[in-house]
């Protein structure tokens, strides 16, 4: 029997309308937006109402998908959240979804893997299309970064936003020549503390993490820029090798949109043109697990990724996590 092929049936996103820019952070911490702008290459970013939750911005981002798709929630088997930013310690933020979405045949759960959240769950999504497990899995990253953000802290404040991004993945018909041909996933639990958040956990009681303030995310920038350039190019070069190609052979990179100078420094250590690259971090911000997947719904949307064309995902996130998936669409 031969195994299914995944392809991907429709995209969607959504943001707040809350803009926050460079200038506005101006006038809330030491900074500029020549300063924000030369070492992050982010503008501006989204910001959330205090009413909106995550579940919420997920299930408008998965509304979308499922349109494009011409699905039904019905039809999803089922559904992938990636957040760092649930609703709630537990249930899943992916059960709120489904229930806000009224797909009431679908399995629902979350998976953290921070800002490589996406990719980790549209590998796993893979899987069980490909095993015969599912034919219709609901992918969404949607994260509100805001609320874990310390707003006093310059060097983390100016680089976060809100939003959320999703797909469905589904059993190709027949023999497709479409669909997800390879994905790599990786880890280093050595690497916990470059980037992390203990509000919630249970190492610390609740209550003396807020009273020391450590609620928020904290990030080791220099060594987090090194271990992100690092791995993410890892990822694109087995890819690559594993499957026969080069950089050139990549219509279209998404990578993960936490920094322009990361961005640019995978680029040129893996020979993938900068013009085949879609950025939009300097319109959102680090969204992290929503990051590519509303750059893929962007990019889809606005014809920059075309029918036929070989795109790569690349991602990287606190754990340290990272990986990689190669499709033609």
């Amino acid at each position: 029997m031969k195994t299914p092929k995944t392809i991907l049936l429709g995209t969607g996103y959504h943001v707040p309308e809350k803009v926050l820019t460079n200038f506005d952070l101006e006038k809330m911490v030491d900074t500029s937006d020549e300063w924000i702008r030369t070492r992050t290459g982010i503008k501006e970013r989204r910001i959330a109402s205090p009413e909106l939750t995550t579940s919420q911005l997920c299930t408008f981002a998965a509304q979308k998908a499922l349109k494009d798709a011409g699905l039904q929630p019905e039809d999803i088997d089922v559904i992938l959240l990636g957040t760092i930013t649930g609703d709630a310690l537990f249930p899943s933020t992916a059960c709120y979804v489904q229930e806000k979405l009224g797909a009431v045949n679908a399995a629902a759960m979350d998976v953290q893997a921070a800002c490589a959240g996406f990719v980790y769950i549209s590998t796993l999504a893979d899987a069980l299309i490909s095993s015969g497990k599912a034919k219709h899995v609901l992918a969404i990253g949607g994260e509100l970064l805001s609320r874990i953000v310390d707003w006093t802290d310059r060097n983390t404040c100016v680089l976060f936003g809100d939003g959320a991004g999703a797909a469905v993945w589904s059993r190709a018909p027949g023999d497709s020549t479409r669909g997800v041909i390879d994905t790599y996933l990786k880890s280093d639990g050595r690497l916990t503390e470059l980037l992390c958040s203990y509000g919630g956990g249970t190492n610390t009681p609740l209550a003396q993490i807020v009273a020391e303030n450590r609620q928020f995310i904290t990030m080791k920038g220099q060594e987090v820029f090194k271990a992100a350039v690092n791995s993410m190019s890892e990822a694109v070069e087995l890819v690559l090798a594993r499957n026969n190609l080069t950089g050139d052979d990549i219509d279209v990179l998404i990578p993960h949109q936490a920094n322009i100078r990361i961005m640019n420094a995978v680029v040129k250590k893996t020979k993938i043109a900068e013009e085949k690259v879609y950025v939009n971090v300097d319109r959102f911000g680090n969204t992290s697990a929503a990051s590519i997947p509303i750059a893929l719904a962007e990019a889809r949307e606005t014809g920059f990724i075309k029918p036929g064309q070989l795109v790569l995902h690349v991602s990287f996130g606190g754990g340290f996590t990272w990986g990689a998936l190669l499709l033609r669409e």
